[in-house]
């Protein structure tokens, strides 16, 4: 057996290649610079999304099964519209295709809860949610979504399922995680009602697992799963996880959160105010009633990585 990996190096596509490696499982490496990779790994180049079909089904000789982490993420800079839906909507086409033709297994597509809701919404999120993406981002990964499982339905196959994932945390992190913990190592104190909301998050070894439930489980997939910790977290919770494993204390002081909702409000910050203050839950009951085990010491792991980062290369910069 042997599975397609994209995206390899990426935060949770090094851990899906560990993690399938422990389970016995071959794995095949498709990357954009295969020679920056062991050459003694099944390394394949990973073909642009504007590649003739023929490349991609080249990739899939002697592939049973194919996890698809690659794409453009949402803290890419100056990307645009144009380049989210290439890399994450027409790549993701592309690939299921291929793969729908010629692995006889399991495609799994790691896509997010913003191809569902934007940043700012609060609420919980499961498989029903009905997708409103908000960002260029989110309307890419959702159009992978569709691609994914069109492109399996089309060839008369349901072993295709997304895999919509909450934040992620680890080493080389960025985004609105990684804000928390350069402001969590600082001496400023914070206003708990600035933190008031509270999140579902996964660390990108959990993620890893999760795949690796997807791939192995007996029963036929589903096609979609929401995947998160539990229970969620608060973001104060998250600040103090960090400062704890800074050393730092807490500092956060009681204050009410009208007046800041009203100075951010004025400073043009408004949707900065309800996205720090939302609570955004995902829930993974279906995983859960599918075996799945859900990661459960999210606060350890989160002061953990705090602690290691100061012995270690800052991944922030």
């Amino acid at each position: 057996m042997k599975v397609l990996v994209t995206g390899a190096t990426g935060s949770i596509g090094r851990h899906v290649v560990r993690q399938l490696g422990e389970a016995g499982l071959e794995v095949r490496i498709a990357a954009r610079h295969p020679e920056t990779l062991k050459p003694a790994s099944d390394v394949v180049r990973l073909p642009n999304f504007d590649a003739p079909a023929e490349a991609f089904l080249a990739i899939m000789q002697d592939v049973t099964h194919v996890v698809h982490c690659a794409g453009l993420n949402n803290n890419a800079g100056n990307a645009s519209e144009a380049d989210y839906r290439a890399a994450n909507g027409e790549l993701t086409r592309q690939l299921a295709r291929a793969a729908a033709l010629r692995a006889s297994g399991r495609f799994i597509y790691l896509s997010s809860i913003r191809a569902v809701v934007g940043p700012g919404f609060s609420g919980t999120v499961d498989e029903a949610t009905a997708p409103a993406p908000q960002c260029a981002y989110g309307r890419s990964k959702r159009e992978g979504e569709i691609r994914t499982l069109d492109a399996y339905a089309s060839s008369g196959r349901s072993d295709a399922a997304v895999l919509r994932l909450p934040p992620i945390y680890g080493d080389g992190m960025k985004g609105n995680l990684a804000s928390l913990m350069r402001l969590a190592d600082t001496a400023w104190p914070l206003p708990a009602a600035a933190l008031a909301g509270v999140r579902s998050l996964m660390s990108s070894e959990a993620a890893a697992r999760t795949v690796s439930h997807l791939l192995t489980r007996s029963k036929p997939l589903r096609p979609v799963y929401v995947a998160g910790n539990e229970p969620p977290t608060p973001l104060a919770a998250i600040i103090g996880a960090f400062r704890q494993g800074f050393q730092r204390p807490a500092r956060l002081f009681a204050m009410p959160a009208a007046p800041l909702r009203a100075a951010a409000t004025l400073l043009g910050k408004g949707k900065f105010w309800e996205t720090l203050t939302a609570t955004q839950i995902c829930d993974p009951s279906l995983l859960i009633s599918e075996g799945w085990v859900p990661e459960t010491d999210t606060i350890e792991r989160l002061a953990d990585m705090a602690r290691r980062s100061k012995s270690e290369p800052d991944p922030f910069r």
